[in-house]
């Protein structure tokens, strides 16, 4: 995969250009993740209480480290969204079988990893657009079905996803096993 100009624009703001990464362009990735690393300490100050955060340095190796076994896999997607030659966001999608049970999902799921987006492009049509790209790359692969999490307590993040015709499917909950607190 090379470059993509498919995307909307938004309210008259430059169209955005995708560019597919490979393994060694990975750490044009951590400043993006150090953003999102912020937002999520932002916006879920409750999990302090159950899980131990980690500072944005170590939260960088270890999603490298997760990026870089994720695109071992050829059906793996790692785009970025530049906009004037600046980079704006970026997504890291992979594929999975998809586990059988109440829903026919098609034999594959694909699962985006990652969302970022700079903060200062919020609102834009940088996500929209990455989401969009995301579509028409694992609609290619004969992929029906994109799954995502977001943090329960990012209603903002939740209302985009639900804008972009996600619905919530399942719920994650946490605990700390053999304690209280995130910190025993």
């Amino acid at each position: 995969m090379g470059s993509s100009l498919a995307t909307k624009t938004h309210g008259g703001i430059p169209t955005l250009r995708y560019r597919y990464l490979g393994a060694a362009d990975v750490e044009e990735l951590a400043e993006l993740w150090a953003a999102l690393h912020e937002q999520h300490a932002t916006v879920a100050p409750h999990l302090e209480d159950i899980i131990t955060r980690v500072n944005a340095e170590e939260s960088w190796r270890r999603r490298r480290a997760q990026y870089l076994a994720w695109l071992k896999d050829s059906s793996t997607l790692a785009l970025v969204a530049e906009r004037g030659g600046e980079t704006v966001g970026y997504a890291m999608v992979t594929v999975r079988q998809s586990e059988q049970g109440s829903w026919d999902r098609g034999a594959r799921v694909a699962v985006v990893q990652t969302l970022a987006v700079a903060p200062e492009h919020t609102g834009t049509g940088v996500g929209s657009g990455l989401l969009e790209e995301i579509r028409r790359q694992v609609g290619s692969m004969g992929i029906r079905d994109i799954e995502l999490t977001a943090l329960a307590t990012s209603s903002e993040d939740i209302r985009f996803f639900e804008q972009e015709g996600f619905r919530p499917f399942v719920t994650t909950m946490v605990t700390r096993i053999g304690g209280v607190g995130g910190h025993d």
